[in-house]
């Protein structure tokens, strides 16, 4: 019989992956909730005749946007002074920059009650002074800053060293001052770069789950949060089934737009970058304070915050007693081996996802550029954030509906872990092999290396770094796992994150300081695999 071509066989396992653990699930869940809603066609639109349930959806869009917003709007002058002015510890707030991101959703949740909460270090003065906090979308919102300003910054700084000297330099020699030189000769190159970073934001905060669920509160929590309420507390499969296809639509969209700007920005080119300076004169010596100033409050505080109040606990507080609880040492050891075996999958995944990206690409460059094979190439470009469309909430439902007799089984608690770690693994090595010339395995195949050997020999040495990288987030991604582990697991596989929203839904100030120190527990693991995996500092841009 003929042998199936590779860029076939390629895609076959993260396919059969993404169809039983996530597309079947989330149909199962539809057609359960429509089902039971007895709208029949008319269901989609039901949610706009309920006060409630649109100024839910209207909600997560605006705190999306608007948090899109504000990382734009402090995120490119941070990147600015981060990749044109060189100072001292430059290096090491490029290194840190993105450590805020792989912080589990509830540690960093929490770490924005210590800063701003009513027991916060500047919470408390303010509520002290009638200002309440807790009753508006400032926390929210500053948690979604939190995280996200960071990958703004990154694309920002990566964009800039894109940028041609040559072309900045026959600007300002035609007379342009810097500032019209970086309208007209800067910003169009780094705006793709931008507007891609920005389409992650957006669906990261659009479908947040686990900040929305501590700091949005009654008024503006999110539509994930009213998805689990509806599903959880008020069995109203119909209407969270109408949620959930609101949500699909309109995530599904921008992640197309952001796959479809990847692959404009996936050609391999050399510039020459704008060579960075020692600030000179008060004006850029007070920009790189106001940039590290800014990080400071924005991405920094929270962690310290946190790691502050866990100290206070431990030493005058009664949040010590935890760690010597069977319970932590049990959640401890459920959160390390779920993670370790959820990392191998995801691995497996998205190395096979990234070479079947890389085969549909050369192979439709081989053959000629057609409307049908770039369809088909950008379809499964990005299919790899199909997880980052639908919610952890949606996913977990589904997958209790759909498979039964499967429940609170391993497998599918792993299967979910991985689903929601792979897209990263996929998208780094996406991004490095994007960036790899053709000429490499076409000279040797040239020589008779079989595709195996060529990839062993030539690709794997080449995005080691850029699979270390994305390994790295998705072993902090599953041991921050929160909605997975909160539905799918029985009583015994209580995780780190369970056991912390375990100890905050119990009253006393005791609870709180076991949970701040859970926390502080459960950040220092996700820090120590994200630099553990990613290895020795890789001076090459990303891609």
């Amino acid at each position: 019989m003929p042998r199936l071509p590779l860029r076939w066989m390629l895609p076959a396992l993260p396919l059969a992956f993404l169809a039983l653990v996530l597309v079947a699930p989330v149909l199962r869940l539809l057609a359960e909730g429509l089902g039971d809603a007895g709208l029949g066609g008319t269901a989609p639109w039901a949610l706009w005749q309920d006060d409630h349930l649109r100024w839910r959806l209207l909600w997560s869009f605006a705190q999306a946007t608007i948090t899109c917003a504000l990382a734009l709007l402090l995120g490119l002058p941070l990147a600015w002074v981060l990749a044109r002015l060189e100072f001292a510890g430059r290096a090491t707030v490029l290194r840190l920059l993105m450590l805020p991101f792989v912080v589990p959703t509830l540690v960093a949740a929490l770490g924005v009650l210590a800063l701003w909460g009513p027991r916060g270090w500047l919470g408390e003065p303010l509520a002290s002074a009638g200002v309440d906090l807790e009753n508006s979308p400032w926390l929210l919102l500053y948690g979604n800053l939190f995280f996200n300003l960071c990958l703004v910054v990154r694309a920002g700084v990566d964009a800039l060293e894109q940028v041609s000297a040559a072309r900045v330099a026959a600007a300002r020699t035609l007379g342009a001052t810097p500032w019209r030189a970086f309208w007209r000769v800067e910003w169009p190159a780094i705006a793709p770069w931008l507007a891609s970073a920005l389409c992650l934001v957006f669906l990261y905060c659009f479908s947040g789950f686990g900040l929305a669920l501590i700091l949005g509160g009654q008024r503006y929590a999110t539509v994930e949060v009213e998805i689990y309420t509806l599903v959880a507390y008020e069995l109203e499969l119909g209407q969270a089934g109408v949620l959930a296809v609101w949500m699909l639509g309109l995530t599904g969209a921008v992640a197309v737009a952001y796959a479809w700007m990847e692959k404009r920005l996936a050609a391999p080119g050399r510039t020459t970058p704008v060579a960075r300076q020692r600030p000179r004169g008060v004006g850029q010596w007070a920009a790189v304070a106001s940039a590290l100033a800014v990080l400071g409050l924005v991405c920094a505080a929270p962690l310290l915050a946190i790691a502050g109040q866990a100290l206070r606990a431990l030493l005058w507080g009664q949040g010590g007693a935890v760690l010597l609880e069977p319970e932590t040492g049990q959640a401890l050891w459920n959160t390390l081996r779920f993670s370790a075996m959820a990392l191998v999958l995801a691995t497996v995944l998205g190395l096979t996802h990234a070479l079947a990206v890389r085969a549909l690409d050369v192979a439709g460059a081989a053959r000629g550029a057609s409307s049908a094979r770039g369809a088909l190439a950008l379809a499964w470009r990005a299919a790899a954030f199909l997880p980052f469309v639908v919610s952890p909430v949606t996913v977990a439902f589904g997958l209790l509906l759909l498979y039964p007799d499967w429940t609170a089984s391993l497998g599918l608690l792993v299967a979910a872990y991985a689903l929601l770690a792979y897209p990263f693994v996929a998208k780094s090595l996406t991004a490095a092999l994007d960036s790899l010339p053709a000429s490499y395995a076409q000279a040797a195949a040239t020589l008779g290396a079989s595709p195996w050997r060529v990839f062993w020999r030539v690709t794997r040495p080449l995005v080691s770094g850029a699979l270390r990288r994305g390994m790295a987030f998705a072993a902090a991604t599953a041991l921050g796992e929160f909605a997975v582990s909160l539905f799918l697991s029985r009583p015994e596989w209580t995780t780190l994150t369970t056991l912390i929203y375990q100890r905050l839904g119990r009253p006393g100030a005791g609870n709180l300081d076991a949970a701040l120190v859970l926390a502080c527990l459960l950040m220092a693991l996700a820090l120590l695999a994200f630099a553990g995996i990613e290895g020795k500092k890789d001076n090459r841009p990303h891609a």
